[in-house]
Parts: structure tokens; sequence; C-alpha cells
């Protein structure tokens, strides 16, 4: 697996595709670049290159925890500088949960890296607000208090990281629990700022403010309800809206495993919107399925 050092960080990425105008795309949570193979194959096979990587923290690349600013916009720093050595910019970005909040604040930091935005699960609500905390950083703060950098080692998600990059146990146990502690309060602190709804920790002036042509594809679980993309694409201005033919379920979370059988409809649509950017149409406020 390729890594390029991005900040000191040594960051695992994957490009599929030969040729083509570049596209990034971020999955959610903390979870590593593999659920999106299919997706990115897809995509490529549609004439893209299609830029996958594990943000630092997450997956195979290693773990840094420390930093003044929140942990996504880090990563939206990180993304921009692996696409400039990619000599990939600009490109389209776009991801699903937090890496379509991921996804917006790239933009709203880096404007001229984005060609456009892709934008599905978005999330948002009173639901995601009351698990996601606790989910990124609460727990992780409660181990380290209770029995230091070991028993964040403990836990299963570090131990998914681990197993992926070995080395990141020698770097995690050898962290001052209270400044990992320090860090994650700070993060957490940081992750609770911003609005709960429509969407997460976006502000509804900052996706107004969104001037790039943008996709959005609702999901259909309680922490990505429809309801949250719908607001999503009526509050960025010529957003297109797509919706795939699925019924919003009562479930806190599905993996994104479960869209599979509407991954090449999924494909399609995000190809011809990034065709129709290249070719200088778009449809404004048009809903697609």
């Amino acid at each position: 697996m390729p890594v390029q050092n991005i900040r000191g960080v040594q960051i695992h990425y994957e490009v599929t595709g030969e040729a083509g105008p570049w596209v990034a795309l971020v999955t959610g949570g903390r979870r590593g670049f593999a659920e999106f193979r299919s997706l990115a194959r897809r995509i490529a096979d549609r004439g893209f290159r299609v830029l996958l990587h594990d943000r630092r923290n997450t997956g195979a690349s290693d773990v840094l925890i420390e930093g003044e600013e929140g942990e996504e916009e880090i990563w939206a720093d990180d993304l921009v500088l692996l696409l400039e050595k990619l000599d990939a910019l600009p490109a389209f970005v776009g991801g699903t949960s937090s890496g379509a909040r991921l996804s917006m604040l790239t933009y709203l930091r880096h404007p001229e890296a984005v060609r456009g935005l892709l934008l599905m699960r978005v999330t948002g609500g009173a639901f995601a607000a009351g698990r996601l905390p606790n989910m990124y950083y609460g727990q992780f703060i409660e181990a380290a208090q209770q029995g230091g950098m070991a028993a964040v080692c403990a836990t299963e998600q570090y131990q998914e990281r681990i197993a992926a990059n070995p080395a990141n146990r020698e770097r995690l146990m050898a962290m001052d629990p209270r400044k990992y502690i320090a860090v994650m309060q700070h993060w957490l602190e940081i992750f609770n700022r911003g609005p709960r709804a429509p969407v997460l920790g976006m502000a509804e002036e900052a996706m107004r403010s969104i001037r790039v042509p943008t996709i959005v594809v609702p999901g259909n679980d309680n922490t990505h309800s429809s309801a949250n993309g719908l607001a999503a694409a009526k509050l960025i201005p010529g957003a297109e809206l797509f919706r795939l033919p699925i019924e919003d379920q009562d479930v806190p979370l599905l993996p994104f495993s479960d869209w599979a059988p509407q991954e090449e409809a999924l494909a399609d649509a995000l190809a011809r919107f990034m065709r129709r950017v290249l070719a200088g149409h778009t449809a404004a406020s048009k809903e697609t399925t």
C-alpha cells in the first residue's frame, strides 16, 4: 500500500483508475478506506481516478493525538496536502457521514482545491448528536482516565488500528495519558461547538456560502436520516439531490455495506454529475432518481 508523509504522519492511500479527473472519497467515522474499494472501482470504470486514504488516527495510517485545531480540520488540511503531492488538484471531494462533513470543511478551508462536492449519508439531528461525541472521544477519554494508555490500546477501535499498523501501539504507549486526555477533551469540545441540526457541526451560513457544484445523496438510518440530506440540499446553493430507492429505517446506524445493491446506481449518478460539472453544465436544485 502506498504511503505519503503528510506533516510528519505516514498516510496510507490507494488510487483506483489510470487516468481521468481526480475524485477523493472519505469514509465515515474513523473507519479505514477499505469499505469504499468497490464504489471506487465502479467510479474509476466510468473514467475517473479515485483517491482513497486512511486519515491520521484511522485505518493503517499513523496515530498522532495532537493539534490545536479540531481533528476534522486537521484531516481536511491533510487531504489537500495529499492531493497536492499526487498532483491531483483540483479534485472532486466527497464521502459518507463524517466524510461528507469533512468534504464540506475541505471546501470551506481550501475552496481552490475542490472542483465539486459529493455528499452522501449526511449526519444531523438529536440522535446523532447524542451518540457521536462519546463514540469519537468520550469512551477513549474514560478508558485513559481509568487505565491509562494500556486501556486505550485495549479498546476495540484502537485494537483495529494497532492490527493495521503495529507501530501505533508503541506511539500510543509512549504518550502521557494526561496529554492524551487533554487533547481528546479539546477535540471533543470543538466537536460539540457546532450546531446539531440540520447538519451536525456545520452552520447554516457556512453551507449557504458553498459556491461549488454539489450533489447530495441522503442516508436512511437514525444517524443519517433522509431529512438531513434533504435539508443539506436545500441549504447549499444550486445543490442537486439524488435519492436512491431506499426507505428510512428505524435503526441507529446502517453500515455502508448495506448500500452494496445500490452501488451501480450511485456510481452512475456521481459520474453523471461530475461529467456535467466538467462540461460546465449543472442542474441547479434538480432532483434526480
